[in-house]
């Protein structure tokens, strides 16, 4: 079987956004290794002690939905607005909840409103430069 994992990359911000995520989704942490845990020969980079406390490789389950996260030094960060993850949850309340925690230093591309699909929606940027969607399914709750 085919398995599509989401897999966000960051650059010595993945630990805060962890903690971010965790709080916005109820999300649990299935794995965190830190650079210091892991086998030296897997990079070929001397790293300072602040970038062997980065996150070399953690898994983050929001529901039963794998995303995967580490802190990665190889590239440059730009934010996204091509790609997005869109969280479905039940009601209105729990969409405000989780965008109340995740809305400090974000970018807004849509307000929160209802739709014809959705009875609550919000589209924007986090402070870390990921495109989400908050919504629910029905119109009524």
């Amino acid at each position: 079987m085919t398995i599509i994992t989401p897999n966000f990359n960051f650059a010595g911000r993945c630990e805060e956004a962890i903690v971010l995520y965790q709080k916005a989704f109820d999300a649990r942490i299935g794995c965190l290794l830190r650079y210091s845990d892991a086998n030296k020969s897997d990079w070929d980079k001397k790293l300072t002690s602040e970038q062997e406390n980065y996150i070399y490789h953690a898994e983050l389950f929001i529901g039963d939905q794998r995303i995967m996260m580490c802190d990665n030094m190889d590239v440059n960060f730009v934010k996204s607005t091509a790609l997005s993850l869109t969280v479905t949850f039940d009601t209105k309340e729990e969409v405000k909840q989780a965008y109340g925690v995740l809305r400090e230093d974000s970018e807004t591309i849509y307000q929160m409103q209802s739709t014809t699909y959705s009875s609550c929606m919000v589209v924007f940027i986090d402070k870390f430069g990921f495109r989400w969607g908050l919504m629910t399914e029905q119109t009524d709750r």
